[in-house]
């Protein structure tokens, strides 16, 4: 499938509405995540990373918490296996070093275990259920 060409930009959960619709749409509708799970209080204070298309539509976004959690990596459907989620976690390993953060962590859904294992993850642990979904923990040492 065509690369296609995006822009990355950090952005506050309230100041971009577009997030939440993209959440909606991979997360509630899509995966039917219970809308109760998907939104809690770590939003409000996460750094979040969209990405844009070439006409300015949000089509990805995912959000690093202060503690180096990692999480929320939604892509729409059309968008996927282009390299955007990639693009995306690399902008927010190289984020999380300048922050000084020298691990960070993530929830990985089961079918996204190679994604994350190409970025050097490593999964931790056993297999458990979140929103009716499997995952495993993961981590990479920055």
């Amino acid at each position: 499938m065509k690369k296609t060409s995006i822009k990355l930009e950090f952005v506050s959960f309230n100041s971009e509405p577009g997030i939440k619709n993209i959440r909606e749409s991979v997360f509630i509708k899509e995966q039917k995540v219970p809308e109760e799970l998907e939104w809690d209080s770590e939003d409000s204070t996460a750094m979040h990373i969209i990405a844009k298309d070439k006409a300015g539509q949000i089509i990805a976004t995912s959000r690093l918490l202060s503690n180096g959690h990692i999480g929320r990596m939604a892509v729409l459907k059309t968008y996927r296996r282009q390299g955007i989620g990639t693009d995306m976690l690399n902008k927010l390993l190289e984020k999380s070093k300048a922050l000084g953060l020298n691990c960070v962590f993530l929830n990985a859904q089961t079918t996204a275990i190679g994604f994350y294992i190409n970025s050097g993850f490593e999964v931790q642990g056993e297999e458990f259920m979140d929103a009716g979904i499997p995952h495993f923990r993961m981590n990479k040492i920055l």
